[in-house]
């Protein structure tokens, strides 16, 4: 078996063919470099030859940028079996690789192109010799290859009699419909790979019936020396094969190596969630909000413990944490995990009341988070700390013809101090939230806090678009290296944001409190 695997990615290309997802040449040329650079991939796909002018400007930009950073001939472009066409646009961008894409199944070729098998293998061969001449490096996709085993493997083993000799780099074997199940998989890829021991093959897997990572780890388990991912699982219709569970399953399971850096993997997944639109599943694997939330208390017991209930699959591999969500199915060992997470301290028999409170919100549908609770310790303990900090008044004026302005006016107290003392400031910003935010850093440094960094802002209303509906703004927060979430709910989107950083205001103060003696 192999020790070491190619790794491809085509998040640029394949993975752009996603419904909605387009791409700027700047964010193809900021993913290229992230992709070879941080995440040390050994190849990535960029897009498809003569598709638009902005693609044209897109592989421009990564050809010059690779060129120059010796990275030229881990820039591949898909092209076609038109003899001159895809290699010249290629050429012309001073590109080094080309992906020509012929027909894997006699099914795609005599239907689609209505050619017989002599005719399109004359073809390819005309514009392999073409590209060749041109400079480029030859790689060839056989579209359709998983049917084309099922239904016409003798006409996939005449491509392959007829092209071996060429002047091919790599056989590409893509499982273009999603239709193939893990021993499939293997069995077609290990008779191939038998027949032909000279030859390097790459396997694609799509996500049809889910088996996209399954049917790719197969592939490198019977021997294919490379392999097709992209970013997110990102892809038409269900997707391809996600490049983080890829390289995580055969390095655990088949102890193969590749280049890649684990530990990059999951801010990659984040910039193309950014970048593209489509927020990751919560339930992805290794990317995903909660695959590193344990929820049962018999688990969090158990990981308190002896971590009895974790696996190869740390989240320190990623540069995570493991975290213990709060709701009716938590125990005492969840509420003792997040406790320690924001350092609160109270005794057994608060901490049984603050369980049975979780519980009771739970079942009300209120999602519990680690910043709730301190209001939820304050409540149940009743004790003053969550009025710290009170917004007394705020005023948000934006316009056409000026900068947006903020007024704030706040009331906190110090420790030992039972009257509230009043502050107020103002400030502009380039939004109305901004310059609420920049008129909050103004208070906060006059009393010695710090603010946390903002991570993450998410805006989400009901379905149905109305525009009176309730706006839920949902923000992350960075304090200390840790996280936290706060959440405000309004009609007007701006307010709920207000909201969201009112109780952050709260939670920092209750976490620093010692500054405000």
């Amino acid at each position: 078996m192999l020790t070491r695997l190619e790794i491809m990615d085509t998040t640029l290309r394949d993975g752009e063919q996603m419904k909605n997802v387009s791409y700027s040449p700047d964010e193809k040329l900021t993913l290229s470099k992230i992709l070879l650079e941080e995440i040390r991939v050994d190849r990535i796909e960029v897009t498809s030859a003569k598709v638009s002018k902005g693609e044209n400007d897109a592989v421009r930009k990564i050809v010059e940028w690779a060129n120059r950073n010796r990275y030229g001939e881990k820039i591949e472009v898909l092209g076609f079996v038109d003899i001159h066409e895809s290699a010249d646009w290629i050429s012309k961008l001073e590109g080094k690789v080309i992906n020509i894409l012929s027909k894997g199944s006699l099914k795609h070729l005599t239907t689609q192109l209505k050619k017989t098998k002599e005719q399109h293998l004359k073809e390819i061969k005309e514009t392999i010799r073409y590209a060749n001449k041109k400079g480029l490096i030859c790689n060839i996709w056989f579209e359709d290859w998983s049917n084309g085993m099922i239904d016409s493997p003798d006409y996939v083993y005449f491509l392959l009699d007829h092209l071996r000799e060429e002047n091919i780099k790599r056989f590409m074997l893509p499982d273009t419909l999603g239709i193939l199940y893990p021993s499939q998989v293997y069995n077609f890829i290990k008779e191939i790979i038998l027949k032909y021991p000279g030859l390097h093959f790459d396997f694609h897997g799509h996500n049809d019936y889910g088996l996209a990572t399954a049917n790719t780890i197969a592939a490198a388990e019977a021997g294919v020396k490379g392999v097709h991912c992209t970013a997110n699982g990102m892809g038409e219709r269900a997707g391809n094969a996600a490049l983080d569970e890829v390289v995580v399953g055969i390095r655990d399971f088949l102890k193969i190596e590749t280049t890649v850096d684990e530990k990059k993997l999951f801010n990659l997944s984040k910039t193309v969630e950014a970048f593209s639109t489509y927020r990751i599943a919560a339930n992805k694997p290794i990317s995903g909000e909660n695959v590193f939330t344990q929820t049962a208390g018999i688990h969090a017991d158990g990981d308190r413990k002896g971590n009895l209930y974790t696996s190869k699959l740390l989240p320190e591999r990623f540069n995570r944490k493991r975290q213990y969500s709060l709701g009716k199915l938590s125990g005492k060992s969840n509420l003792d995990f997040n406790l320690e997470e924001i350092g609160l301290q109270i005794s057994k028999k608060q901490k049984m009341d603050v369980l049975n409170k979780i519980v009771e919100l739970s079942d009300k549908k209120k999602t519990i988070t680690t910043a709730d609770l301190p209001y939820i310790v304050s409540d149940v303990l009743n004790t003053p700390e969550e009025n710290i900090f009170k917004l007394k008044a705020y005023n948000i004026l934006t316009s056409h013809s000026t900068r947006p302005v903020a007024t704030i006016k706040m009331l906190y107290k110090t420790n030992g101090n039972p009257d509230f003392i009043e502050l107020e400031e103002s400030a502009q910003g380039n939004g109305g939230y901004d310059a609420f935010m920049n008129a909050i850093k103004k208070i906060f440094k006059k009393i010695n806090l710090d603010l946390p960094l903002l991570v993450d802002y998410i805006i989400t209303i009901p379905p149905g678009g109305k525009t009176d509906s309730l706006v839920q703004c949902t923000i992350t927060w960075e304090m200390e290296n840790k996280n936290f979430i706060t959440k405000g709910v309004n009609s007007d989107q701006v307010l709920a944001a207000v909201e969201a950083t009112a109780k952050m205001i709260n939670v920092v103060a209750l976490l620093g409190k010692e500054k405000l003696k």
